[in-house]
């Protein structure tokens, strides 16, 4: 399975969480001692099993998502980074929460060599981060930013979300002008969604009636554009925002389509026209790679044809466009676009050589929309 290209981008499900948020759609595991050993172990032997595919790779990023990853101890963390051994200049990213961050940890992280945070922190607004289930409250979010920052992390991400049931236009702006007074350098802002299986799905008829209507979740929208953008943070796509060009790189593969490696329980990979995905379960993945076999448990090859589509589709996520030299397009694919440019959905700018396809600013708000029509 060797990937294509010299550019590779690694990632690190790390399922630990002290408890499971009620929208939250990802795997977690509660925080065990043995667990950790188990999951160090599976990894060490999974990244050996591919050790070929990445190696004499320009590894541009590597991310440790989860759960929450700063829960996994530090040691762990240093086996990991000393065998893959990412080159100078690599951006390395962990997720934390505000709860887990301390003066201590951070310094562990930082001696490790990860040179970005993550932090969760979703709303600056104490009733709704109850609702939220979250653990910290808008002095904690606000006291791990700047602790963070005081440490000596230069690159300091947050993510906001709006569409949270019970929340006003008026709390979203506080929380957006409380993020643009910290020293962040990236923001990513999401609308919330109620994801099958999660506690929010099985209250979701009584929480529709709390959220925000589309109208409100619009002005939330473009009103955080504006004032984030004020403060210098630019958006560069549809939901993230980033100060002196400080984009996340790891995200920006995603969209681009670097081939990227996943390891852990429940983690994904694409490369070589092929979507992989491990399975889900913590136990079941360490006794596969104990016994020296495969832990993916879905595989999907995907045509040069979907992939050019899938890639101009993520692609256009990112407001710089997409270069239409790089594309082949059907012509089903030609027509949809001709459709939408009418709609002012998206358009072409730029020279016959270097025409850019990129969304509107109306485009933007309906990008769902837009990529239903283009998949």
């Amino acid at each position: 399975m060797p990937t294509s290209g010299k550019d590779t981008s690694l990632y690190f499900h790390i399922p630990f969480c002290s408890h499971k948020c009620p929208y939250c759609h990802f795997y977690v595991v509660a925080n065990k001692q043995p667990l950790q050993k188990q999951l160090i172990e599976a990894l060490m032997g999974e990244l050996a099993m591919y050790k070929e595919y990445f190696t004499g790779k320009n590894i541009v990023s590597v991310y440790f998502g989860g759960g929450t990853p700063t829960l996994f101890a530090p040691e762990h963390l240093a086996r990991i980074l000393d065998y893959i051994q990412p080159p100078s200049g690599c951006e390395i990213t962990i997720e934390a929460n505000p709860t887990e961050i301390t003066q201590e940890m951070l310094s562990a992280l930082k001696k490790l060599g990860i040179n970005r945070l993550s932090i969760g922190v979703q709303s600056f607004a104490e009733g709704e981060l109850k609702q939220l289930g979250r653990k910290h409250n808008r002095a904690a979010a606000k006291d791990a930013v700047l602790l963070s920052h005081a440490i000596g992390f230069k690159n300091i991400s947050i993510d906001l979300m709006y569409d949270v049931p019970g929340q006003t236009l008026e709390s979203f702006q506080e929380s957006i002008d409380c993020a643009c007074a910290l020293p962040i350098t990236h923001l990513s802002l999401y609308n919330l969604t109620i994801e099958p299986h999660t506690g929010f799905a099985k209250k979701e008829a009584t929480l529709r009636t709390m959220m925000p209507g589309e109208a409100i979740s619009t002005i939330m929208y473009t009103t955080a554009i504006k004032r984030l953008e004020m403060q210098g943070l630019k958006q560069y796509e549809i939901s993230a925002f980033a100060r002196d060009g400080l984009l996340s790189r790891h995200n920006t593969g995603y969209w681009i389509g670097r081939p990227f490696l996943g390891f852990g329980p429940s983690a994904f990979s694409f490369y070589d026209n092929r979507r992989y995905r491990n399975i889900e379960s913590l136990t079941r993945y360490a006794k596969i790679i104990q016994a020296a076999a495969s832990p993916v448990d879905f595989v999907e090859e995907i045509s040069n044809e979907k992939r050019q589509r899938e890639l101009l589709v993520l692609h256009l996520r990112l407001l710089a466009g997409v270069p239409l030299c790089r594309f082949s397009l059907e012509k089903e694919t030609e027509e949809n676009l001709a459709k939408l440019t009418t709609d002012g959905l998206v358009m072409v700018c730029g020279s016959d050589e270097n025409k850019r396809l990129v969304l509107t600013a109306k485009g933007r708000l309906f990008y769902d929309y837009v990529a239903s029509e283009l998949i």
